[in-house]
């Protein structure tokens, strides 16, 4: 299909029409009313663009797309490559999504449902930065509309990360394999588990590989240009490859008007550390500038540092040494909303995902310990 057709047909709004979706392997006709992006009745929560509001656009992981429709079936529409979502159709059990091949652009996501009313609930389970993902509506059935979903839960956490966060590799089940966007789910991470146990929105900003002050192999003296400081201010992982595939939407500033969590989990230090080339002085100076910056923000959340599970030994003695320091620092100059947990470390007995990173038992086990710890800090009971 012709990219002007699509962006045609987008723009129409609740109407019926029948258009022609090219899919990787052959050309299959869509029926149905054409619901737009921008239709009042979706949700979405996460760090987005909307500068198209016919394309909204992001790349960190945990982005949701919620809406309630009417009638039998379901179809989801999204730019060719965007890669993985969860979904989840009323109270059945979740499965995924792929927008996998170069000219995938709809995906069939329910059908023979009981006439009524149903609620779909999308999440966004990988990172984009390399795929540019885009939303581009949904198809129901012709004549059907969305309708007001529910309300979102009230209680907001945000989540700041790397590899651990997004869910690198949870899904495999070979420690010696490396990364595959095919094995990574971010709807199984401590994160998103941890939230929906709460009955919490959660947004998320996180990337494989990046520090408070050094990303993954990166020099003693740190990579200023691209750790989590510079990252945290921007709508999307801003300085990916390609950015300009993007328009550059991704590098806007973030409103953080949009969104003031209740808590902020920050759970950085594994990449800082995970080679033997680091300055611990510079991985401190480098947590206090990202806490700095995250209250700024936030002036109202509370802030955890979190620790783990993936260090061990003298690293993991270094992480949980300076995070005590920077929070007690903290505290006395008057910032008495910063708070300290570690999870228990891995060892392999509930088995690890590619590249030694939690698997999903693991992303479980940490859940339930954030859970609990969560629960009692903000009287969430």
């Amino acid at each position: 299909m012709k990219q002007t057709l699509i962006t045609a047909l987008l723009t129409l709004f609740s109407l019926n029409v029948s258009f022609i979706a090219a899919s990787a392997t052959e050309t299959v006709p869509v029926r149905g009313t054409i619901v737009s992006p921008a239709d009042p009745n979706i949700q979405y929560t996460g760090r987005i663009s909307f500068a198209n509001p016919e394309r909204p656009a992001w790349n960190f992981p945990g982005i949701q797309i919620i809406a309630a429709f009417e009638g039998t079936s379901l179809k989801m529409m999204a730019k060719p490559g965007s890669g993985y979502f969860m979904a989840r159709i009323d109270g059945a059990e979740p499965f995924k999504v792929a927008f996998t091949g170069r000219k995938d652009s709809v995906v069939t996501l329910a059908t023979a449902l009981p006439e009524g009313r149903h609620l779909v609930r999308l999440m966004y389970v990988i990172e984009g930065y390399e795929m540019y993902p885009e939303f581009w509506g949904f198809v129901l059935d012709k004549g059907r509309r969305l309708v007001a979903p529910p309300a979102l839960p009230e209680r907001k956490i945000e989540f700041i990360g790397n590899s651990i966060t997004c869910g690198y590799g949870n899904e495999g089940t070979n420690a010696r394999e490396h990364f595959e966007y095919e094995t990574e789910n971010h709807y199984f991470s401590y994160a998103s588990l941890t939230a929906r146990a709460l009955d919490a929105q959660h947004w998320v900003v996180a990337r494989s590989g990046i520090g408070a002050y050094r990303n993954f192999g990166g020099p003693k003296a740190g990579t200023p240009e691209s750790n989590m400081p510079v990252q945290y201010e921007y709508t999307g992982y801003a300085l990916a490859p390609n950015l300009r595939q993007n328009g550059g939407l991704l590098s806007m500033k973030w409103d953080f008007s949009r969104y003031q969590p209740d808590v902020i989990c920050i759970n950085l230090g594994t990449n800082d550390l995970s080679t033997n080339n680091y300055d611990v002085r510079l991985l401190k100076q480098g947590y206090k500038t990202l806490l700095k910056m995250v209250r700024q923000h936030n002036p109202k959340a509370r802030i955890v540092f979190l620790c783990g599970s993936m260090l061990g030994g003298k690293e993991l003695e270094i992480a949980k040494r300076l995070l005590n320091e920077v929070a007690a620092e903290a505290q006395k100059a008057g910032d008495r909303e910063v708070y300290r947990f570690d999870f228990t470390p891995q060892n392999g007995d509930i088995g690890y995902g590619n590249d030694y990173h939690p698997s999903i038992w693991q992303h479980e086990k940490m859940a339930a310990e954030l859970t609990a710890y969560l629960r009692s800090l903000m009287q969430w009971f």
